[in-house]
């Protein structure tokens, strides 16, 4: 059995609790993934991978399954610190060719610079591949503000893979 994923979608969510774990279980919810069983993996769109909705990709999994993905986590307890995650795509012109998939995170920078920061990582990583560009770059970024009432505050942004 081969584990070439044959959907993807993206999400993004945020969590706060006085404990960091449950800080980072509070973002899967926000996010609609804590029934999974994630695991991480690096940064390859596999060759036709279609992309869905949200909604879509969350229909065809069940809770418990093992879900692989690519994630960004980041999180602080610093109040005023502003935290950003994101996730980029790079997506092939050759539909049977593989693209590219980034995650990011920072303290720097706004949802807007990171989504574009992480595009040029995508894009980047994909050109240094093929020595071309690619048909189009996608992301999803989220930002908050720790706020001193919060205690710990996870932002993730995550590629969830449809096996």
């Amino acid at each position: 059995m081969n584990l070439v994923p044959r959907k993807i979608f993206f999400t993004s969510g945020i969590g706060t609790h006085k404990e960091p774990l449950e800080s980072f279980e509070a973002a899967l919810r926000d996010a609609s993934i804590e029934k999974f069983n994630l695991v991480t993996v690096s940064s390859i769109l596999p060759p036709g991978c279609e992309f869905v909705s949200k909604e879509d990709g969350l229909s065809e999994l069940c809770p418990g399954e093992i879900v692989f993905c690519v994630l960004s986590r980041i999180s602080s307890d610093e109040p005023g610190r502003q935290i950003t995650t994101s996730i980029g795509c790079a997506v092939p012109n050759n539909n049977d060719t593989i693209g590219y998939i980034s995650e990011y995170h920072t303290t720097d920078k706004t949802k807007t610079s990171a989504g574009n920061y992480v595009e040029k990582l995508a894009r980047d990583m994909y050109h240094s591949w093929t020595k071309e560009y690619p048909l189009k770059t996608i992301h999803i970024a989220r930002s908050t503000e720790v706020k001193k009432e919060s205690g710990w505050t996870t932002a993730i942004a995550a590629a969830i893979f449809i096996i």
